[in-house]
């Protein structure tokens, strides 16, 4: 059964409680991020109480659950390889991650997975890529400190689930959309049905979700990352894709690859073509009498 007072990010905490849990430095938390809810302290103890709360070792990675359609993994794909050049600039440290089909553990529930959502794609500023060398298993906000910036659905069924508002409370799961609103407070939320060819994006102000609305070139601007999200159709088939902020569609690396490779011929081209221009004036000159070795 799931607990029914589960520690929940960014709850609001007790007067009485004591030091916030932490195994990391928080100097550089967000003022605009939920903060990691406090342990409570028993009530005739005068030494501090340490809870270890479990980390993405102890937690499960995955729910069972089978991805829904053959278009997910490429569609995950094509947005992170297309963004991976822009992030590098943004973060020279690397210090980022990406997540696709990856749980978020937002709050403690018996069962664990009961307290986590699995965006199909998200995107963590400024935290570290690996935790201790080894590869995340999943984001664990209370090990973390930092929301994701944007996170993206793709819609198999109705779209009912991820449109989901039902606030958390004992007996039921919480909506998917209110748990990235209230609960998880992630800045901008996407919800792609490739079956209709739509998109909505939106974003967080003042505690709840609006509506993003599209610009000129039918794209939702995501302006801390310096980008655009919208739909391409490649080969009558609506692709999720990035562009930059001057309409430039973001390449994935085999069309970087390809694009490379094509410049390369053109090059390679036009320098074969200038040679043998040189070649035929050297040859009409001769004709004429002149040593072009001469000139």
């Amino acid at each position: 059964m799931e607990s029914t007072q589960p520690l929940i990010w960014g709850e609001t905490s007790n007067p009485q409680t004591i030091n916030t849990i932490t195994d990391r430095s928080t100097d550089n938390i967000p003022a605009n991020l939920p903060e990691v809810p406090p342990e409570k302290s028993p009530a005739k103890s005068t030494q501090t109480a340490t809870i270890n709360l479990p980390d993405h070792r102890h937690l499960p990675d995955s729910d069972g659950t089978f991805v829904k359609n053959f278009q997910e993994h490429p569609q995950s794909i094509i947005l992170t390889s297309s963004i991976i050049p822009i992030l590098e600039k943004l973060h020279p440290d690397r210090r980022y991650c990406i997540g696709q089909d990856s749980g978020i553990y937002w709050r403690l529930t018996e069962p664990a997975e009961k307290g986590a959502e699995a965006p199909d794609w998200f995107y963590v500023p400024n935290v570290s890529p690996l935790l201790d060398g080894e590869y995340r298993r999943s984001y664990v906000l209370w090990k973390e400190f930092v929301a994701p910036l944007i996170a993206i659905e793709f819609v198999s069924g109705t779209g009912l689930e991820e449109h989901d508002r039902t606030p958390a409370g004992e007996g039921h799961r919480p909506g998917k959309f209110w748990v990235y609103e209230q609960a998880i407070r992630i800045p901008f939320y996407g919800i792609f049905t490739a079956k209709t060819s739509s998109l909505e994006v939106y974003h967080l102000v003042d505690g709840s979700y609006e509506l993003l609305a599209v610009n000129d070139r039918g794209h939702y601007p995501i302006a801390p990352m310096g980008v655009e999200l919208g739909i391409q159709e490649e080969g009558g088939v609506p692709w999720l894709r990035w562009w930059d902020q001057e309409g430039n569609l973001l390449l994935t690396g085999t069309e970087r690859a390809v694009e490379a490779e094509a410049i390369a011929v053109q090059e390679r081209l036009a320098k074969q073509e200038a040679e043998e221009k040189v070649t035929r004036l050297a040859a009409r000159l001769r004709a004429l009498g002149i040593d072009p070795d001469q000139l």
